[in-house]
């Protein structure tokens, strides 16, 4: 890779890093290609990115973004998004799909540096579709409980009558 070519790359990860809300660094040793391009499909569906980057333009394209340095060593693949719940997800189904090849390390989080536990649990959490079910849910049960009970009361009266 040329000078000008690390160049271009580290001011497209600048500009990608500056927008992001959300950036997980993991380690992927021993995973194949076709799991790689699993991962890269599954972060297409979700508008997150992934990018095999190395180490040094990482750290030199965080600190231009003004994000937090974060400890990059080893093999390391980068995901990112602006949706924090949905790249951490696509980091954890990752995780899941290929348990001892793909590790998560750490992370960024709206600027903060967190570790693997964190968006680990962060993607644990409920999505947006999932919050406003569970809403519609708690705001539908007063009235189906009266809907019932007067139904309840209807199919009474004609009995007595």
């Amino acid at each position: 890779m040329t000078k000008a070519e690390k160049q271009q790359l580290v001011s497209e990860l600048t500009t990608e890093f500056k927008e992001a809300s959300a950036i997980v660094v993991c380690d992927y040793k021993g995973m194949t290609c076709y799991q790689i391009e699993a991962l890269r499909a599954d972060a297409r569906e979700n508008d997150a990115k992934v990018r095999v980057v190395k180490n040094t333009l990482a750290l030199i394209a965080l600190k231009e973004a003004g994000q937090e340095s974060l400890e990059i060593k080893d093999t390391n693949i980068v995901i990112w998004g602006n949706d924090q719940l949905t790249t951490c997800k696509v980091a954890d189904r990752a995780t899941t799909a290929n348990k001892d090849k793909f590790v998560v390390k750490s992370g960024i989080l709206e600027g903060s540096v967190v570790d693997a536990k964190t968006v680990i649990a962060m993607a644990k959490l409920p999505g947006r579709e999932e919050l406003l079910g569970m809403l519609l849910n708690v705001w539908n049960g007063p009235a189906r409980s009266f809907a019932i009970g007067l139904q309840a009361l209807a199919a009474k009266r004609a009995e007595v009558a």
